[in-house]
């Protein structure tokens, strides 16, 4: 970070107390589109996009140094299919029929890359029709998988990402997905996972994104309160089955050209279309700024799954254990490892306070290191957004109902630690 963006960033970080689900600077008519990466800092994301939760798009200079825009494309735009199978062809990938659906979704089920491959390029040759349907490569862990290549490299306007610290911290998962899929692909209607953010790459292709505003989809439920599945279908139009769609407003659209970066916020659902054959990398994404929309997406969460099984709560022992359980099997994650994920960002900041004049043992943690890069006050901004989640965490009655005096260290003492820390940074 350059001296002039640190002073910004400084009295940025230090003055900003607006709230996190603020009004939007934007008309929402229109997506801002970021051209030049010398001139766009990460403290401009962060006021203009991040804290108003407003979509934009940049430009295809931000990624063209990244190995998969060489490496994975043909000089023509198309994907490379030969580099591709000799790379990665042996590895499982996730697949879903996007001509069926399956609930509220796509049925999935697991191929080798090398076999998916061999669909795709036939479904070309027949004018993209098969008898199998329209198959989609999405979620694919490559990430974690084949940590070795030379893919991306993540910008750093997304670095303060805690989602994939906390699961690289642990071991388990993470959220650093490869889509791929012919022309006619598509993702039905969802806002993202926990509502957190995300940044969608075009390595090449096109997309078509139709995004509306969080609220929006309130007008698009049907009369038994359920969102549609594809929100282009005839029958929103029918007001006995779609009461309030009258009141919606139109979708934003993207066209999302190849190399291009889409930056989604939090809680703006959307539907995607590929219009060519395309290849994407995606992350979701949770940060200081929208780290309270999850906690509140959670409780809202757990509500439902109350409200599901109420007629148990008599008769059921540990009835509210049950609905933990069932919410970390819909959700993937309960309120314990909620709040152990509000530890581990805690932790590492607080470390990054304490040593900020250690530079090298920063540099061994590649999280830490990122933290100590965009700077202590940036630490002390995530720091105040997680005592005051914690804080309200502590509070909850249904948290107390899981002895959370038994973690370690207990929450009270973790908000003492970490209100310390605050003080201590800004002396």
């Amino acid at each position: 970070m350059d001296r002039d963006t640190f002073a910004y960033s400084t009295k940025f970080f230090r003055d900003y107390s607006g709230p996190t689900r603020g009004a939007s600077c934007q008309s929402h008519e229109h997506v801002d589109y970021i051209e030049k990466p010398e001139i766009f800092t990460y403290a401009d994301f962060f006021k203009d996009y991040l804290i108003p939760n407003d979509p934009c798009v940049f430009s295809a200079k931000f990624t063209e140094g990244w190995g998969s825009r060489r490496k994975w494309v043909t000089p023509d735009g198309k994907p490379n299919f030969e580099y591709l199978l000799r790379t990665f062809g042996e590895a499982v990938v996730p697949v879903a029929n996007c001509d069926v659906k399956e609930y509220n979704s796509n049925p999935k089920e697991h191929l080798k890359l090398k076999e998916y491959i061999s669909y795709w390029r036939e479904h070309i040759k027949k004018s993209y029709r098969s008898p199998r349907g329209c198959l989609y490569l999405k979620d694919w862990h490559l990430h974690r998988v084949f940590p070795e290549q030379d893919v991306y490299t993540t910008p750093i306007y997304f670095s303060s990402d805690w989602l994939n610290e906390y699961w690289d911290a642990i071991s388990v998962d993470d959220y650093r997905f490869v889509y791929m899929g012919p022309k006619g692909s598509w993702t039905p209607f969802h806002a993202d996972v926990f509502r957190s953010y995300s940044w969608s790459a075009n390595i090449c292709g096109k997309k078509k994104w139709l995004v509306f505003p969080p609220g929006q989809e309130e007008f698009l439920r049907d009369r038994h309160g359920h969102l549609p599945f594809d929100i282009t279908a005839p029958d929103l139009k029918k007001s006995n089955l779609y009461p309030r769609y009258a009141q919606s407003s139109p979708p934003v659209e993207i066209i999302q050209e190849a190399g291009e970066i889409v930056f989604i916020p939090s809680g703006w659902h959307h539907q995607v279309y590929n219009l060519e054959d395309t290849i994407s990398i995606n992350h979701n994404w949770v940060n200081g700024c929208n780290v309270a929309i999850m906690w509140s997406f959670l409780q809202d969460e757990l509500a439902a799954v109350q409200r599901e099984i109420r007629e148990w709560r008599d008769s059921m022992e540990d009835w509210h254990l049950q609905c933990q359980v069932l919410m970390k099997s819909y959700t993937g994650i309960d309120y314990k490892e909620f709040y152990n994920f509000l530890k581990i960002i805690a932790e590492n900041r607080i470390y990054v306070l304490e040593n900020h004049h250690s530079e090298e043992d920063a540099s061994k943690h590649s999280y830490r290191a990122a933290i100590s890069g965009l700077g202590m006050l940036h630490a002390v901004f995530d720091l105040k957004r997680t005592a005051k989640v914690l804080t309200s965490l502590n509070a909850n009655e249904e948290f107390k109902k899981l002895n959370p005096e038994t973690l370690s260290p207990p929450p009270q003492a973790l908000l003492h630690r970490l209100k310390a820390a605050i003080d201590t940074a800004l002396l």
